[in-house]
């Protein structure tokens, strides 16, 4: 590339002029950034901030280099100084987590010859100061695309993210073959994870943001408890000048097309969706400037919403209208105390109650009935931070930080107290029309919930620059309460459902009664307050080897101890070591070219659902009747025949036992290593390209087992343990085999735990579980063509491979989503023979977005989302090794209803043996007009998502022998449950001042 050509193009990255993309950055913060380079030896080099004010001066080291840590998000000029002769100011941009080097020589930084920029985010087509992979968008960039606006479809941008299935959360993502429960989201710096089920995260309007940043890979030591991907987002900050603005949202309904009803093979609709819709609109207002000019600064945001959605139950027979309508309020101050100390606050509450009215429906008159209950739902909590950077001396810097981060989750109806929840899940063949399917009964509501999660974060980080050696250091500390309680609406909190089974054959120890007709009663129950720490401690060196080739050398030390009802550690796992090291080749010397790599080991904490579920006082009580029929009256509470098994209590029995026998002591932490090899280079004025290798491997799960035998004494009682499936777990047990607990046993649970008996019942030995797997192999192709006021252009495409037995903390098959209860391990035969293709795994990603300018005032946008199906699996309910009836991979093809087992024939259904999901499309378009009106700007932008329509399948039910059915083949397997959004539009109008 010609010399001339390069250095245009590095000052118009110094800039900050050029439209943002993929990015590999390091060496800066989780919200902030920071400025490096090299300059003459001695030379003083200062950092203005035009909209602070803000100053900051160094002095390079006997090599040139200067360092600025711990700068907040923004524009800066540059200049240096030698021997009193000074520069002319450079405009630069910092941007949040990365560094942006600037190498100046001696003369006026306006001559391109003395400029030279490398890694900055605004145009990021090679980074030679990184050795991890993520992508930065700006909210202004997002802007001019069609791109929802959340946070979640912001990082759907990036290579090899895709969403997770919708029963799981709103809000999962699965990051380069993850399950959708081992994420971090932060905004400014405080985690605002979900740690009760580690799915979803706190969020705020998307006009609150400044600045995006999503991690898929070898992110640095000061970032852990993740093993899937990082989001990493700051805020709006107030400025010297006085700005203010206010920006309209609308989704109509009238803007949406219908979604499909879904049929199934008999004709039978079995998934009412025609009528499902909603409207949004939101309107926000913000105001920012200066409270005391060059010193004391504001931002604050008031949003107005109304969110009104409208659905109906899968049978069409019930009708909801919810209304969400509670504000948001959030604001920030920046208090620069001097150059050398700053201080930030910043606070947000996104408390919302939906309050949904329920109501008899009929599907084929289009008629609302009366209404029937009103259940009222609430989320969020206020979340704030105070965070002090300090600039000791030219080369040592810190930054502390204490914020909390509350969610809060409740629900409840006006009918929880007279009726219980009562579903009939029998189909139009089995002889239920489909108007009498689904709810039975006087309510629709789930559950009776009350829980507040409180997190107490602090943290603190430090720079040190000693020569070639940068060294970054720090600590972090969380302390996460988890107020819960939890149980079924109406008499006695049961809830009922109604099911045909074939007569006779086995269920729960006993056997389907003649009629085929059975109903079970399950009570669910917990209470309590449950506190879980997380603490870590950091070390890394960046070391300029030579003046082309970094080495990155970090080591983190974990520790998460989770606690029980009574304040007693249930899990504690400390010790946890997780080095990593990465580097960076400027291969030619001019920042063109890179060759870099990443070698890692990441920890996943224990989310506190175990705690209360495992920990608590949990009462799951499953009991199995004869079904005789409904009651009078609108309770329609099913009559009960005869008992059909014992009452199984095995998954809690509501008591708090000895955590000693239900817990492995010496507890193996689930981690997960990864391994990355890329290159990157420019070519021409504006375009760059990448290819990126990515291996991922998952060690260990932390899961619950159900322990019916040990080494030592051969069958016991069972009892449910949380350990590591495949290792040896240590607890309290029985030493002498007199019955009682008296010491500590060792249970290899890769050969035994689980006892086998014979036709007869007697016991004849015992065996084990296979060991958890996953892996995730990846080759990344990205192509960037950068902003020139123009037009810009970004297209990857990702071709990986996921793999394995266990997808992860959480269960896409079965629809798990209690994170770390995936009933993959409950018994051996669950997981036996389950090696295959993952849920998450799509083996083509391509992903197209771009941007085109007409005129001053005219801006079209395009995105373009393609992926692969994901695997099907038809999961059977028996096994051919024993009695047990539970989710498998083996199906009963013959004399299933015999009481003898040996004599059931079943036939291995592998993981993915049924081909896969078609191929989803989704393509948005946007248009912009954007004018300034005397001293305001106007920005019109009108977007459609998903504009072609397609409502393909992105999940079906894979249940081919539905749970405690063996032989009984479901007529509902293979169809969709989950589709594609339909396609709809949206409305933005901003003024700023």
């Amino acid at each position: 590339m010609r010399a001339t050509t390069m250095r245009k193009t590095a000052l118009c990255i110094a800039m900050g002029l050029c439209f943002g993309s993929m990015s590999m950055s390091a060496l800066a913060a989780n919200n902030d950034g920071s400025l490096a380079g090299r300059t003459t030896p001695g030379a003083e080099v200062t950092i203005r901030s035009p909209d602070t004010g803000f100053t900051r001066t160094v002095k390079a080291d006997e090599q040139g280099n200067y360092r600025f840590p711990f700068l907040p998000v923004g524009q800066y000029t540059l200049q240096t100084s030698v021997g009193g002769a000074a520069s002319e100011p450079t405009p630069v941009t910092v941007s949040l987590g990365t560094t942006t080097n600037v190498n100046v020589g001696s003369q006026a930084a306006t001559d391109l010859a003395a400029v030279q920029v490398v890694g900055t985010r605004g145009i990021s087509p090679v980074d030679v100061s990184s050795t991890e992979i993520a992508t930065n968008i700006t909210r202004e960039q997002i802007d001019v695309l069609p791109v929802q606006r959340d946070v979640v479809s912001v990082a759907l941008l990036a290579p090899g993210v895709v969403k997770g299935k919708g029963s799981l959360g709103g809000q999962g993502l699965s990051f380069g073959g993850s399950s959708v429960a081992e994420n971090t989201v932060y905004i400014n710096g405080l985690n605002v994870t979900d740690f009760y089920n580690r799915v979803g995260f706190s969020s705020v309007p998307f006009n609150f943001y400044r600045e995006f940043q999503v991690k898929t890979g070898g992110y640095s030591v000061e970032f852990g408890r993740s093993t899937g991907g990082v989001i990493n987002a700051v805020t709006r900050s107030g400025s010297n000048e006085f700005h203010a603005g206010a920006e309209l949202n609308f989704e109509p309904r009238a803007w949406q097309s219908a979604a499909k009803d879904r049929i199934a093979r008999d004709g039978e609709r079995y998934l009412t969706a025609s009528q499902d819709d909603y409207a949004r609109t939101t309107l926000n207002a913000f105001a920012s400037g200066a409270l005391i000019k060059d010193r004391l600064f504001f931002f604050g945001m008031y949003e107005a919403r109304e969110y009104t959605p409208r659905n109906t139950n899968d049978a069409g027979s019930v009708y909801n209208m919810g209304k969400a309508s509670d504000p948001f309020w959030g604001g920030k101050l920046d208090w620069q105390i001097s150059d050398n100390h700053l201080l930030s606050l910043f606070g947000f509450s996104d408390k919302n109650r939906t309050t949904t009215d329920v109501f008899g429906y009929d599907f084929d008159t289009k008629t609302r009935e009366q209404r029937t209950n009103q259940i009222y739902n609430d989320t969020g909590g206020t979340n704030w931070a105070l965070s002090y950077s300090g600039y000791l001396s030219d080369s040592f810097s810190m930054k502390l930080l204490y914020g909390e981060n509350e969610r809060e989750r409740a629900q409840s109806s006006l009918n929880d107290i007279a009726c219980n929840r009562v579903f009939e899940n029998r189909t139009l063949s089995q002889g239920v029309p489909v108007n009498l399917q689904g709810d039975r009964g006087c309510t629709s509501s789930s559950l009776i919930e009350n829980a507040i999660d409180n997190r107490k974060a602090m943290r603190a980080d430090f720079e040190w620059q000693l020569g070639d050696h940068l060294l970054r250091f720090g600590l972090d500390h969380e302390e996460n309460t988890s107020d819960y309680q939890r149980y079924y609406p109406g008499p006695g909190g049961y809830r009922y459902d109604v099911y045909r089974r074939t007569a006779g054959a086995p269920l729960n120890g006993g056997a389907v009664p003649a009629s085929g007709l059975v109903v079970r009663a399950r009570r669910l129950e917990v209470d309590g307050s449950f506190e879980t720490i997380n603490s870590a401690y950091y070390l890394e060196d960046n070391w300029s080897a030579t003046p082309n080739l970094l080495l990155n050398l970090g080591v983190r030390l974990e520790a998460f101890d989770n606690k029980g009802g009574d304040g007693k550690s249930y899990i504690k796992i400390d010790d946890m070591l997780a080095p990593r090291f990465g580097f960076s080749w400027d291969m030619k010397g001019d920042g063109t070219t890179k060759l870099f790599g990443n070698i890692g080991r990441y920890f996943l904490p224990v989310a506190n659902v175990i705690n209360i579920k495992q920990a608590g006082g949990f009462l799951d009580e499953r009991t199995w009747y004869e079904f005789l029929g409904y009651g009078a009256g609108p309770q329609n509470t099913p009559i009960l025949g005869g008992q059909i098994g014992p009452v199984d209590n095995s998954q809690g029995d509501g008591t708090v036992p000895d955590l000693r026998a239900e817990v492995n002591r010496d507890m193996e932490p689930v981690y997960q290593d990864e391994a990355i090899l890329g290159f990157q280079q420019m070519f021409g004025d504006h375009w760059s390209w990448g290819i990126t290798g990515t291996y991922r491997k998952l060690h260990d799960a932390i899961d619950d087992m159900n322990i019916t035998a040990t080494g030592r004494c051969g069958e016991i009682d069972g009892v449910w343990i949380m350990g590591n499936p495949g290792r040896v777990n240590t607890v309290w047990g029985d030493t002498d085999c007199d019955g009682s607990n008296d010491g500590w046993i060792d249970i290899d649970t890769s050969r035994e735990g689980w006892a086998l008996y014979d036709d007869a019942g007697n016991y004849v030995g015992q065996t084990g579980w296979v060991k958890p797997r996953r892996t995730y192999k990846a080759i990344e192709l990205q192509l960037d063509r950068a902003w020139d006021g123009k037009w810009a252009f970004n297209a990857s495409y990702t071709y990986s491979k996921n793999e394995g037995n266990a997808e992860g903390p959480v269960n896409s098959d079965t629809d798990f989503a209690d994170s770390g209860r995936t009933e993959n391990f409950d018994n051996p035969w669950v997981n036996y023979n389950g090696y295959g293709y993952l849920a998450n795994d799509r083996r083509h990603q391509l992903k197209l977005r771009g941007a085109y300018a007409v005129g001053d005032h005219w801006l079209f946008g395009a995105t373009l989302d393609v992926k692969s199906g994901s695997p099907i699996t038809g999961f059977g309910a028996g096994n051919p090794f024993d009695a047990t009836d539970f989710h498998s991979y083996y199906i009963c093809v013959q004399n299933c209803t015999s009481s003898v087992p040996s004599q059931r024939v079943y036939v291995l259904s592998p993981r993915g043996g049924y081909g896969r999901t078609d191929w989803t499309y989704d393509f948005g378009a946007s248009v912009t007009y954007q004018a300034k009106l005397g001293r305001a700007d106007l920005k019109v932008k009108f977007a459609v998502y998903n504009l072609f329509n397609q409502q393909r399948e992105l999940a079906v039910d894979q249940d081919l022998e539905p749970q405690d059915s063996i032989g009984t083949l479901n007529e509902r397997f293979g169809l969709g449950s989950s589709f594609q959004e339909p396609r709809h539009a949206q409305l933005t109008v901003s003024v700023n001042f």
